[in-house]
């Protein structure tokens, strides 16, 4: 079949965006925890105590059960050296103050050395380089792609590159923290200041046992925090455990910018990158992207991309009024939908919001929507089934549809969320907040249910859990054969169904086409009431797709459904369900 798409391009509603032909679908997994089978789960457990995932862990069962889901990238999350409570001086990594460490795992996004990997992954830690590029190579003969975390806003206060190549310099090892700012210093300082660590954190530490560096951490010339804390006394809430990189901002005195010449943070981040881009991975995660300056993005990517053009560059950014500007000026591949779809949809899912808000959304991204990297769950956010969420994960189920069909952008899912992963418990450093922590050793329960031992076959889910998993891989599956979903245009039918009798705010209807395949989509959102009505549509609609005066959808989803060209379409719609149906000739 054949549809006249030119018809609507004066269409407010309508939109046409970007010419890729492929839907990216990315499985983000914690190695740390994706293959521990250990159930044990003692709070502030040692790696000992709780155990821990390894990269050799992960091998073509696992691989192919990824694959199954629809996955075309698997996000290793986790992966370079970060600070630990864990000892491994008998493999010449030194010792980190446990004052300035979260958990007894320690954050992954607190970087102790940017050429090295957690030696926590590895089987053999001496060879711990080798397992993870074996992994690479596993995963890429498996059929899929590989991304990394980059962090370039902070690293671990205790940092310290063993594993650096010849000529590298470490960061800060030149710099003059007489100075508050230098442009060609990597740290921004606080002279006449020492650090001061939070109580709290001192506080945690209480009764545990374990080495310790020397019992407290000296910072004699403090350094400003992670996340622009620029005073000595950080709050157990800030990232206490990080130092800011300075790329050429003078941030205490308005921002000033002092980027020629190029300064010293950004060359020597570039051999970075250099270095794990020839490690024949795919692509960056780039951690809190936004701060750091659209320059040095603008400068950086373009010069990887022309060795490794095929590189793909995801930020993780959370001020709408920058996209643009980091992906048009920035030259990132994609960003974060956090704080605009995410957080609408959430709010639908707890009944606090309307689907009519998503309009605005999709026309404030007019021109990037096909560039936004959407999802429901990664390490950050809380579990869907966690009740600080919505508590049952198939409540959820119409936001995920919409999140991975809505536009022609990647979407993403977090280990565990494909089986219903309530992020339950107090781990460590982690406490009781809905989220799969970050800083514990730890097993992940109903994931590893799934898991079952080393099998990837969910043996041991309860039967419900195996059908949400059921239904992820279908949906996924189902973005990836269509190409009205990989390439297709969107036309936005909730201000026209918004006016029409019996139409409802917890439903949400909108097209995905392309010239030769049309998908039409209801999904409601209400926990309570199933919605009949008749669904009539625009004649602009009409005509592009030539429908005939009488026929019958077919559904992809849910079941057929009557039409009349004249009097609409009767539609009875479940209680949070989702129907899809191929429409027009």
């Amino acid at each position: 079949m054949q549809y006249d798409i030119a018809l609507l391009n004066d269409d407010p509603l309508f939109l046409n965006e970007g010419n890729q032909d492929h839907k990216l679908v990315i499985y983000q997994l914690l190695v740390r925890l994706f293959t521990n089978s250990n159930t044990n789960n003692k709070i502030w457990g040692t790696i000992e105590e709780n155990g821990v995932g390894k990269f050799n862990d992960i091998q073509e069962k696992a691989l192919k059960a990824i694959l199954e889901l629809g996955a075309t990238h698997v996000w290793y999350t986790g992966i370079l050296e970060h600070a630990t409570m864990t000892d491994y001086r008998d493999h010449r990594i030194d010792l980190d103050d446990a004052d300035i460490v979260k958990g007894r795992a320690g954050s992954p996004y607190a970087i102790k050395d940017y050429y090295d990997v957690d030696p926590d992954l590895a089987v053999k830690v001496d060879q711990r380089m080798e397992e993870f590029e074996a992994l690479v190579a596993r995963t890429k003969k498996a059929g899929l792609k590989v991304l990394i975390d980059y962090v370039p806003n902070h690293l671990a206060r205790f940092y310290k590159s063993d594993q650096k190549p010849e000529g590298i310099i470490d960061f800060g090892e030149d710099d003059d923290p007489s100075q508050a700012f230098l442009s060609d210093n990597n740290f921004y300082y606080l002279p006449g200041e020492k650090l001061e660590i939070p109580k709290e954190q001192i506080a945690y530490e209480s009764g545990l046992q374990g080495p310790r560096h020397n019992g407290f951490y000296e910072e004699s010339t403090a350094k400003a925090t992670g996340n622009d804390v620029f005073h000595a006394q950080p709050s157990v809430n800030d990232w206490f455990e990080t130092v800011k990189l300075n790329y050429g901002v003078d941030i205490q005195n308005g921002g000033q910018t002092y980027f020629e010449p190029i300064p010293d943070t950004w060359h020597k981040m570039l051999q970075v990158l250099r270095f794990w881009a020839a490690k024949d991975i795919d692509g960056f995660r780039c951690d809190m992207a936004e701060m750091v300056p659209a320059e040095f993005w603008h400068w950086v990517i373009p010069q990887l991309k022309k060795d490794y053009p095929t590189l793909i560059f995801v930020a993780e950014i959370y001020n709408p009024d920058q996209y643009r500007r980091y992906l048009d000026f920035g030259g990132f591949d994609y960003l974060y939908d956090k704080v605009q779809l995410y957080d609408t949809l959430k709010k639908i899912v707890q009944q606090s919001g309307s689907t009519n808000w998503l309009t605005g959304i999709w026309q404030h991204l007019r021109g990037v929507n096909h560039r936004m990297l959407r999802f429901l769950e990664n390490h950050d956010e809380q579990r869907i089934a966690s009740p600080d969420f919505i508590g049952d994960p198939w409540h959820a189920l119409p936001a995920m549809m919409v999140s991975a069909t809505w536009h022609q952008g990647p979407v993403m899912l977090y280990f565990g969320q494909e089986v219903g992963e309530p992020g339950a418990g107090i781990s460590g450093f982690s406490g009781e907040d809905g989220r799969t922590t970050i800083f514990d050793y730890w097993g992940v329960p109903m994931h590893q249910k799934w898991l079952n031992n080393g099998q990837y076959n969910g043996g041991q889910l309860p039967e419900n859990r195996k059908h949400l998993r059921s239904y992820y891989v279908e949906l996924m599956q189902f973005c990836r054969k269509f190409e009205a979903i990989k390439k297709g245009a969107f036309y936005d039918l909730q201000p026209w169904m918004s006016k029409q009798t019996g139409y409802s705010e917890q439903v949400l209807t909108y097209l995905r086409f392309t010239e030769n395949e049309c998908l039409l989509f209801i999904c409601n959102f209400s926990r309570h009431q199933s919605f009949s009505f008749k669904l009539t549509l625009p004649d602009s609609i009409l005509d592009m797709l030539a429908w005939p005066p009488k026929g019958s959808l077919q559904g992809v989803f849910g079941t057929k459904a009557n039409y009349s060209y004249n009097q609409g379409v009767d539609l009875e719609i479940p209680v949070l369900g989702s129907l899809v149906f191929l429409c027009g000739k």
